[in-house]
């Protein structure tokens, strides 16, 4: 990746470090009894919040069939005609799927509070490491109680240099993104391959090698239906890692003498990259 790097993927995780943080006099020292007041707050509030998506029953998506569908230009205006109108129904394997949810929801032990603290306590030990990561030397210095921090508070100085921070971290990540989008405008990428060329948050589900290069891919993560990649007279410059099972997440897309490079980066196991030279892309729904 010569700009949608993991430099800049790790910089856009860097852009919202004051997000859900609030200011709390206590956090200006090492309190044991503050934290674990704390602690069992946002336990309760994630225990409440894990029972109320566990007990969403799907019987709801079962309702409505036959929905009123009009077009978007028309619902942003008002001019609404009912002529323009039409009904969709939900598709009989759609019902068939939400029948197979509503038997599992139906079959469900009961709510599991003690498994439900324990992933609350083994995020917030995630957390502790990933905050620890995200912000510079200077700043964690300044944080009294990396604990305390995790679970959403801090002092109004540390909020001023997180709020600082992220502003700084976005100006930069926006400068690169703008290079690499006037860069891309400017290559000679044909229309119909531009326009399908989009597999964020879709999963590698295969990979096969050979004089072509096909990649398969799981979209129901994604915003496409388009599941088949060739790459055609396929020549591999860089393989990096696990591709197989992360997430199509950053491209970008290359003109060449002899067709195209395709740079692609990945979420898995240690962001997995690769970068592929070709004559020719066909992408294709299976």
């Amino acid at each position: 990746m010569r700009y949608l790097t993991r430099e800049w993927y790790d910089l856009c995780q860097r852009t919202h470090l004051h997000f859900g943080m609030r200011v709390h006099r206590g956090a200006q020292i090492r309190d044991e009894a503050l934290y674990l007041r704390l602690y069992k707050r946002k336990e309760k509030e994630f225990i409440h919040w894990q029972r109320d998506v566990y007990n969403v029953d799907p019987r709801f998506m079962l309702e409505g069939d036959g929905a009123v569908m009009v077009p978007v230009e028309q619902f942003v205006s008002g001019d609404i005609r009912e002529e323009d109108t039409m009904i969709y129904h939900m598709p009989d394997e759609e019902k068939e799927e939400i029948q197979k949810k509503i038997a599992e929801y139906d079959a469900r032990p009961p709510f599991d509070v003690v498994n439900c603290k324990q992933e609350f306590k083994d995020n917030l030990e995630w957390s502790y490491a990933d905050k620890g990561n995200q912000l510079p030397g200077e700043l964690l210095a300044k944080i009294a109680d990396i604990r305390v921090f995790a679970l959403g508070y801090c002092t109004k100085e540390v909020m001023r240099e997180l709020k600082k921070l992220s502003n700084e971290n976005k100006r930069q990540m926006e400068h690169i993104s703008n290079e690499y989008v006037q860069l891309q405008q400017s290559e000679d990428i044909p229309q119909d391959i531009r326009s399908r060329f989009g597999f964020h948050d879709c999963q590698v589900t295969e990979i096969l090698f050979g004089e072509d290069m096909i990649i398969r891919l799981e979209t129901r993560s994604g915003f496409t239906d388009f599941n088949k990649i060739t790459l055609v007279a396929a020549e591999t410059i860089k393989h990096e890692g696990q591709i197989v099972g992360s997430y199509w997440i950053y491209d970008e897309l290359y003109r060449t003498d002899r067709g195209y490079e395709v740079h692609v980066l990945f979420s898995g196991v240690g962001d997995p990259e690769c970068i592929i030279r070709c004559e020719d892309i066909i992408i294709a729904e299976e």
